[in-house]
């Protein structure tokens, strides 16, 4: 199943090379250019078997997991929202077998599956003998993850890795495979399907989208299942990007794509598209903001608790469980298949406006700078709103009410998934759940807004909350290892600082205010409505504004952390969606497709050693250049 790349117009190539590791620059295309859409009647035609829900989780920053214990709270917590399988993200250090016969051991003991997904910046396309190795000596596994027919083909995936010798790993492993690679669809020849890693909005060159250039993650199915035509496609699903590193590490990094309600905007696209498989991105990325898994979760730090600490994600795994059910039961709503009534809400914890350049960890001078990394606010940060968002889950229709600092706003929800947006306010952030005069729900966030910079510096996390209230969830002690790494002395001490929710029976009764029945919208191009109900309103602009100041987090009487004495090897893999420019690609015509300018730059992700690959356009050649570098390389 070999597509040309012919088949696709430049807009689609700039997209499907950015998924991977590869940047077009062109003459700018028309907004939001795609292909027809497939046709979904059609597609699935030849799967190979029922839906399936995986998370990707890295297994690079676990070294300190010591038993198959260490892995029970992720496996029980994944199978209990409907995850079937960990795609478990492998690099090449020494504690890997460790680690994998430790996950399996537990997966099988808790009921789910797993299965290997080889990261590509640090195995190469020369060791496809090896990856069928490896393989081999896991795919006899009580846990891992069969399908097909019989159920008798060994699940295998990668990031990246176009250029591998998928036959060679089929002879290698001795055993039925079904590989669903992260390759460029055109790539995907030898394989079973494909996965796309392009999970967030951006600008077709790894960065927020422009108002020239936005590419959308739908943008990206259309581009596979045109390319697939049929075979099994795995679709992203990811809630938030978001990274901050300055000097204090090698791979400095500092930008965030548009997430307000990525989240929610994502399932539903999903239940619509109907793909074979879905895989979040991730489980337990803390380096990006992109976890839903635990914080609690044994695992190292290489700084990234600075914007991590106080920030759980465990609300998003709330959101995703009715999505998952109605999904797997191929439902277009999620109405039914909500099962109690919840508020799941989301937010930053301070507010663009605030200026923290005195502090920053990112305003430090860099000795190795990329366009990956920008000093002070994150790039892309103006695609954010200064927004809460609420997702109302409802068995019936009731009222909401959502206060942030000094706005507040009432809303009417219908039966079903309601989703909305207020204008972020300093201070407190309540909500609550009426029906028929009674309240419902009630409660107050944990997490206030500041107008200050916490620990000092431009944290676009995002904090996620719950009514009712769940379980507390403090860092690990291991994930405060470079707490301090980067940030001005002593402004932090290196201990979570959130206290816990108050008793269930305290609820307090809510005031209905002034009705307010239009939902928000905001920079995400969420459709912010019930499943019944259409209508939007625009979004009022926060009359709150920031100061520079700092806000230290209070210390609290928690175990010291572990000092970080492992070293994480595998660090790429904490920040795979990174691309370096490193060579151009020419054309053998008038350097030009489709009558359009174009330059190529292919990254290091898995070119061996250096070389060219030739590859077909019509009757132009494009031979493919690379330099060689180290594992990461530019990470």
């Amino acid at each position: 199943m070999l597509y040309p790349l012919n088949t696709f117009s430049p807009i689609v190539m700039l997209l499907l090379a950015v998924l991977t590791c590869v940047t077009f620059t062109s003459a700018a295309p028309e907004h939001n250019a795609m292909h027809p859409l497939v046709d979904r009647d059609n597609v699935g035609k030849r799967q190979s078997s029922g839906k399936m829900v995986f998370a990707h989780f890295i297994v690079g920053i676990v070294s300190d997991r010591k038993s198959a214990a260490d892995y029970d709270q992720d496996m029980t917590l994944a199978k209990s929202i409907g995850i079937d399988a960990f795609a478990i993200n492998i690099g090449l250090d020494d504690y890997t077998d460790q680690q994998l016969d430790y996950a399996y051991e537990s997966a099988a003991k808790n009921g789910m599956k797993a299965f290997i997904s080889f990261d590509f910046n640090f195995w190469r396309s020369s060791q496809a003998s090896d990856v069928g190795a490896k393989v081999k000596k896991y795919g006899t596994r009580p846990a891992q993850l069969k399908v097909g027919s019989g159920s008798n083909q060994v699940f295998v995936s990668t990031f990246i890795g176009d250029g591998l010798d998928l036959n060679t790993v089929r002879s290698s492993a001795g055993m039925p495979l079904f590989i669903v690679p992260n390759f460029q669809p055109g790539n995907a020849a030898a394989a079973d399907g494909a996965f796309n890693w392009g999970a967030w909005p951006n600008n077709g060159a790894n960065k927020a989208p422009t108002p020239d250039r936005n590419f959308t993650v739908e943008d990206g199915d259309q581009a596979y299942l045109r390319a697939l035509g049929g075979e099994p496609y795995m679709a992203p699903a990811s809630p938030w990007f978001s990274t901050h590193y300055g000097p204090e590490v090698s791979y400095s990094k500092n930008w965030v794509f548009p997430s307000d309600l990525l989240w929610y905007n994502r399932w539903q696209s999903i239940l619509a598209l109907a793909p074979q498989y879905v895989e979040i991105i991730t489980w337990n990325d803390y380096g990006e903001s992109h976890y839903i898994g635990p914080l609690s979760s044994p695992h190292y730090d290489d700084g990234n608790s600075k914007w991590v600490n106080d920030m759980p994600h465990d609300g998003w795994q709330d959101m995703a469980k009715p999505f998952i059910a109605a999904y797997k039961a191929g439902a277009k709503s999620v109405t039914s298949y909500i099962k109690t009534d919840q508020i799941i809400y989301w937010y930053r914890p301070t507010l663009k406006s605030a200026s923290c350049d005195s502090t920053d960890n990112t305003m430090k001078p860099i000795s190795n700078p990329s366009e990956n990394f920008f000093p002070g606010r994150p790039n892309g940060a103006d695609s954010m709103s200064d927004a809460i968002f609420v997702v109302a889950l409802l068995q019936q229709a009731g009222t909401v009410k959502v206060s942030s600092g000094g706005n507040s706003k009432t809303f009417s929800g219908q039966a079903g998934a309601n989703v909305w947006a207020v204008n972020m306010g300093v201070g407190k952030q309540t909500f609550s759940l009426t029906r028929g005069g009674n309240t419902v729900l009630s409660g107050t966030s944990l997490k206030d807004i500041s107008a200050n910079c916490i620990c000092g510096i431009y944290n676009f996390n995002a904090y996620v909350g719950t009514l009712p209230a769940g379980k507390s969830d403090p860092l690990h002690p291991d994930g405060f290892g470079g707490f301090t790494n980067g940030l001005a002395p002593g402004i932090c001490q290196p201990r979570p600082s959130l206290g816990t929710a108050a008793a269930a029976a305290a609820i307090a009764t809510a005031s209905t205010g002034t009705q307010d029945s239009a939902p928000v919208p905001t920079h995400s191009d969420a459709v912010m409505t019930s499943d019944t109900d259409s209508s939007t309103a625009p979004l009022e602009s926060s009359s709150t504004t920031s100061a520079p100041q700092v806000t230290a987090i209070a210390s609290t009487t928690m175990k010291s952390p572990t000092a970080g004495s492992n070293t994480i090897t595998a660090l790429s893999q904490l920040f795979p969606t990174n691309f370096i420019l490193s060579s151009r690609l020419v054309t053998s015509d008038d350097h030009s497709i489709d009558g359009e300018q174009v330059e190529l730059y292919v990254g290091p992700c898995d070119m061996g050693t250096g070389g060219s690959e030739t590859i077909g356009v019509q009757d132009s050649t494009l031979s493919w250049l690379w330099g060689q570098g180290p594992p990461g390389d530019g990470f």
